[in-house]
């Protein structure tokens, strides 16, 4: 395993990678989500590169960027003991030099869900995602369906730029108990971990509903917001939503699938999930 913290290194050394490449760009405290990108990046992959970047331009001024969890040496060893072939820890200075003046915005996806409650979060997404991709070249990538809307922000991008590169979405890690895998979950008391599983047995109350034929929107979302309420003390909605997968247009109707999505906040930990509802 070769870990460069220099662009012009990283390029020269891929230079002579074999392809296909595959990337998994994450911003470090790895778990086993990471886990499962990186597996899936060396099943399909000759050449695995894993970047590692807390991105500072999807924060927002009252986010948790400063505190945002970290273990690089941990994340090194982990990352030796998959034999990844290449790790890119970059500088903040080398990403976002003082002039720094190109963003990249997709519009109407960045505005909804995510985007609404954060501000200009997925304009720094895009932007680092594409710089990424244009440092590293990989033929894929690989990101978790936990974060549908961004996967979603990504194959627009990538499709509207024309850029020659796959990306794979990779279904949601979850805990013993349902818990979606998250960096911010060590955020959690031992009370707010313990009802955290309740946000993903709310999804499966969704799913349920639809099996039995109910497929009202707004009915699915108040029972998803009621058994929220009433399990997780504490509790914050931002927001309940059911959508089109890829377009991410609000339903009112689902005929033969929608994306639900919910942000929640657990006591002070802002927490996502998603289900894809549909017919089995």
């Amino acid at each position: 395993m070769k870990i460069y913290n220099n662009i012009e290194q990283l390029r020269e050394a891929i230079k002579n990678a074999e392809r296909p490449i595959g990337l998994v760009p994450t911003m470090g405290f790895l778990h086993q989500g990471h886990l499962a990108l990186i597996n899936q990046a060396k099943k399909y992959n000759k050449t695995v590169i894993v970047t590692i970047f807390v991105n500072p331009t999807q924060f927002g001024p009252n986010e948790d960027y400063e505190k945002y969890p970290r273990d690089i040496d941990h994340d090194i060893n982990l990352l030796k003991s998959l034999e990844t072939n290449f790790v890119f820890i970059p500088e903040r200075e080398s990403l976002y030099t003082e002039n720094h003046n190109t963003w990249v915005n997709v519009e109407k996806l960045d505005e909804k869900l995510e985007g609404h409650f954060r501000p200009n979060h997925f304009k720094g997404v895009a932007t680092i995602v594409l710089k990424l991709l244009n440092i590293t070249t990989p033929d894929n990538a690989y990101f978790g369906q936990k974060d549908a809307q961004q996967v979603q922000i990504i194959k627009q991008m990538v499709a509207d730029l024309n850029l020659s590169i796959k990306i794979n979405s990779i279904p949601t890690v979850r805990e013993y108990d349902g818990l979606a895998l998250s960096s911010r979950n060590v955020y959690l008391t031992k009370d707010e971990r313990k009802s955290a599983k309740e946000i993903y047995q709310s999804l499966l109350l969704a799913q349920t509903l639809f099996e039995k034929g109910i497929n009202n929107a707004e009915i699915i979302k108040k029972n998803v917001s009621d058994h929220i309420i009433k399990n997780i003390k504490n509790s914050k909605i931002d927001y309940v939503s059911i959508t089109q997968e890829s377009s991410l247009e609000d339903l009112q109707t689902i005929k033969d699938s929608a994306l639900l999505s919910i942000a929640v906040h657990v006591g002070k930990t802002r927490l996502i999930d998603n289900l894809i509802l549909s017919k089995k």
